[in-house]
């Protein structure tokens, strides 16, 4: 099995109360560390992103220790990796984020030679990972192999103003982006403010699945999950996956990341999209009981049915 990854690299800068501040490279890097701790020697992650000069070096040492990462695809410019300032409230879950040196869009010519794959994710990590030229070349490149890709909306949905917040805006163009591809992720306030209609969820539903889309995904943090998916005969079924019990919640950053790149590879070993979305959500919350991306690589991932969803 091979997937490959495609989004922009972060160096996150993560300001907690208090006056703590911790640096580590985060963006595609959840979702590309993930997989490789899902397959290990079943597989290879090949990611596709480009690093700053500066960054090389650090980023190659920590991937070193992941046989499985392929990093022929990783190239280096000039300049800074982008930068994703998060200022944290006191419960450590609300925040208030920044986007600085945000690097190009990923060329076409750097995304091709590694479309030989089972599965592609993209994830719009800065909302300015790809274009939608080079969307419309990838799903021409896949379309006749049946690869799945699988598109997280993620930063897509967000601008960024003079002071490098961000903030939620429309997306005038969101049914080319969504158009043929096997599965869409969102959160749910993507979900609400991705149109300058303000459509409501079910119409949103029922605008989208005709796009030649097999499934949604919708989540919802602490609430769990939605799925919706179309049959060949064009029939529509919700699943509502309940939230997973942690003892404590102790960073939600990267969950989204972590949860698209759990799907992918669920639902290229069962093309299950249920099983896939249940099983994504467990681990997930795994990532919401670690405090750092360096806590939640080290841990070993519980991956059976012992992680018990709620129902409540």
């Amino acid at each position: 099995m091979t997937i490959t990854v495609v989004g922009h690299l972060c160096k996150d800068e993560l300001h907690f109360p208090g006056g703590e501040v911790r640096e580590q490279f985060g963006g595609i890097l959840y979702s590309v560390l993930t997989l490789a701790k899902l397959m290990g020697n079943e597989g290879t992650v090949r990611p596709v992103f480009g690093v700053g000069s500066a960054d090389y070096a650090e980023l190659f040492n920590l991937l070193a220790a992941f046989p499985n990462i392929d990093t022929s695809s990783i190239f280096k410019f000039k300049g800074l990796t982008n930068r994703a300032l998060l200022f944290y409230q006191e419960d450590r879950k609300t925040k208030t984020v920044c986007s600085k040196d945000i690097a190009e869009p990923i060329p076409y010519s750097k995304i091709k030679p590694a479309l030989d794959c089972d599965g592609l994710f993209i994830n719009m990590v800065s909302g300015f990972d790809i274009t939608l030229e080079t969307l419309d070349h990838i799903r021409i490149e896949l379309r006749e192999k049946k690869i799945p890709i699988h598109f997280d909306f993620h930063t897509l949905t967000m601008g960024v103003d003079a002071e490098h917040k961000r903030f939620r805006r429309p997306i005038t163009d969101w049914r080319r982006w969504c158009f043929m591809l096997n599965s869409v992720q969102m959160n749910e306030e993507e979900a609400a403010g991705l149109t300058a209609e303000k459509i409501d969820e079910p119409t949103l539903i029922n605008h989208l699945m005709p796009l030649m889309v097999h499934a949604l995904l919708i989540t919802r943090g602490d609430r769990g999950v939605t799925l919706v998916t179309q049959d060949e005969h064009k029939h529509l079924a919700r699943t509502e996956i309940g939230p997973v019990r942690v003892k404590s919640v102790a960073d939600t950053t990267g969950c989204g990341d972590v949860f698209g790149a759990s799907y992918l590879y669920q639902f290229v070993k069962s093309h299950d999209a249920p099983d896939a979305a249940r099983f994504a959500n467990r681990v997930a919350a795994q990532r919401v009981a670690a405090s750092s991306l360096q806590e939640f690589i080290e841990r070993e991932l519980t991956l059976t049915s012992e992680t018990v969803e709620s129902t409540a």
